[in-house]
């Protein structure tokens, strides 16, 4: 394969777009408020409705935000349940 159909293959992979609740398209560092109480396996925890959720990182999948959150490592949200600030 000519590294000219490489390089579009791999730009094409990285293009997904991941889109909110609402239809609002996600980046890198986007701040998200959570649109419903979320209840988080292996943590115990609940997140309520509003939760703001700062600087997410999209996976690559078109479903799916890796985020940060005091006390949850590793947390990663469906993209349906958040909504664009």
């Amino acid at each position: 394969m000519p590294a000219s159909e490489l390089a579009a293959k791999q730009a094409g992979a990285s293009t997904v777009e991941v889109r909110d609740a609402v239809g609002n398209l996600l980046a890198d560092g986007d701040q998200v408020t959570l649109i419903k109480d979320l209840t988080v396996r292996g943590a115990g925890q609940t997140l309520k409705q509003g939760t703001l959720i700062k600087s997410i990182r999209l996976t690559g999948d078109a479903q799916e935000i890796d985020c940060k959150y005091p006390g949850i490592k590793g947390l990663v949200l469906r993209a349906e349940f958040v909504k664009k600030r």
